[in-house]
C-alpha cells in the first residue's frame, strides 16, 4: 500500500502518474480539506474534487480544476441578483466560479451530508461514480477551516483581518500579503487514515503547498507522530522549483511566513517527518544543502507537464523510498 498526503493540482498530477506505476487499489490518498467551503448553501471540497476529476481524466486540462467541456449558465444567471441583493448579504456570490456540471457534484455532496453521511462516505461514493479506484480519504470527517491573517491594509481588509482561504486564494487571487495561517478546528478534529499512515509500505508527501495544503493534515493529532515514527520511509516532492511555485502562492507564503522559498526551505519544514526530499534538476546545486538538513536528496525532473512525466516522477519517488 502506498499512502499519499495530498493537496490539489500538484498532488492530482502526481497521482495520475502513480496509478500507471502501481495498481490504483493499492493507493490511498489522504486529501486536505482545510480549503473546504460552503457557498450557495453547497458543501464544496476543492482538493478532493480536483484529485477525483484528474484521476477520472475529466479535469479541465487548461484550468487544472473543474470539469472539461464545462458551461457556466448558472453562474452567469446569478448576475441578475447583484443589484437587488441587500447590503451586507453574502447571497449569490459570483467570485467563486462553479460550472454547471461541477454543480452536480456539490449538490450530491451537500444532500448526502445533510442525510447524515460522513464526508469520507460521500467522498467514496463520488469517486466510485467517476470510476476512480484510488482510495480517496478526506483528512477528517470533522470541519477544519484554513484562515489567513492579512499583513497589510488592502482591498481584502485591514491589517490583522482574518479571511477564509478561499477568499484569499480565489476572491483576491492570492495577491495579498499574509502574516499568519490558522487551521480552525484542527486541535479537536479526528484524523482519518492514521492506520494507513502506520502500515503503508511508503508514504509520499505530494508536491503540494507545504503551508496550506500539507500543514492542515499535519495539524491533526497523531499525523506528525506517525510520520516521525516511520521517517525513513517517507518521501516528499518539493513544490518549489528554482525558488518559485509552478502554480499558486507557495513561494510567496514561504517568504511572508518567514521561511526560505527554496528546496532548502522545504527541507527544513519536512526534515523532522521525512527522510528523503525529491527536488527538480533546476535545484541540483542545492542538493548538498538539502542533505545538510538531515535528508537524502534525489534530483529528477519534477515538472509534470505530461502524464508520462508524472509517471516517471512517480516511479523515481517509489524507487527513492526503497
Amino acid at each position: 500500500m502506498i499512502c499519499v498526503l495530498a493537496g490539489g493540482v500538484g498532488a492530482a498530477r502526481f497521482l495520475r502518474g502513480l496509478v500507471q506505476v502501481v495498481p490504483a487499489h493499492d493507493i490511498t490518498a489522504i486529501v486536505n480539506t482545510g480549503d473546504d467551503t460552503v457557498l450557495h448553501g453547497l458543501s464544496i471540497s476543492p482538493d478532493l474534487d480536483t484529485v477525483t476529476y484528474t484521476l477520472a481524466n475529466a479535469i479541465d486540462p487548461v484550468r487544472g480544476w473543474g470539469l472539461e467541456n464545462e458551461s457556466w449558465t448558472a453562474m452567469s444567471a446569478l448576475a441578475r441578483f447583484v443589484d437587488v441583493r441587500p447590503h451586507g448579504s453574502a447571497s449569490a456570490p459570483t467570485w467563486f466560479n462553479l460550472g454547471d456540471k461541477d454543480l452536480a457534484t456539490h449538490f450530491y455532496r451537500t444532500a448526502r451530508l445533510r442525510e447524515g453521511a460522513t464526508l469520507a462516505q460521500v467522498t467514496s461514493e463520488i469517486s466510485q461514480s467517476f470510476g476512480v479506484d484510488v482510495h480517496l480519504v478526506p483528512m477528517s470527517n470533522d470541519r477544519v477551516s484554513t484562515f489567513v491573517t492579512l499583513a497589510n491594509d488592502c482591498a481584502a481588509g485591514q491589517q490583522g483581518t482574518e479571511i477564509t482561504f478561499q477568499e484569499y486564494f480565489v476572491k483576491h487571487q492570492h495577491s495579498v500579503a499574509v502574516s499568519s495561517v490558522r487551521f480552525d478546528g484542527a486541535s479537536t478534529a479526528s484524523a482519518l487514515g492514521l492506520d494507513t499512515l502506520n502500515s503503508a509500505q511508503t508514504v509520499v508527501i505530494a508536491p503540494s503547498n507545504p503551508l496550506v495544503s500539507i500543514a492542515p493534515l499535519r495539524a491533526l493529532q497523531g499525523v506528525d507522530a506517525a510520520l516521525t515514527k516511520r521517517r525513513e520511509s517517507v518521501v516528499a516532492i518539493s513544490p518549489i522549483i528554482a525558488g518559485a511555485a509552478l502554480k499558486g502562492p507557495a513561494d510567496r507564503l514561504m517568504t511572508e511566513l518567514g521561511h526560505e522559498s527554496s528546496v532548502v526551505g522545504i527541507a527544513k519544514l519536512y526534515a523532522p517527518i521525512c527522510g528523503t526530499l525529491i527536488i527538480d534538476t533546476a535545484d541540483a546545486h542545492l542538493a548538498s544543502k538539502v542533505e545538510a538538513e538531515g535528508m537524502r536528496c534525489v534530483v529528477v525532473d519534477t515538472v509534470m507537464s505530461t502524464p508520462e512525466k508524472s509517471q516517471h516522477l512517480a516511479r523515481t519517488t517509489l524507487e527513492s523510498a526503497r
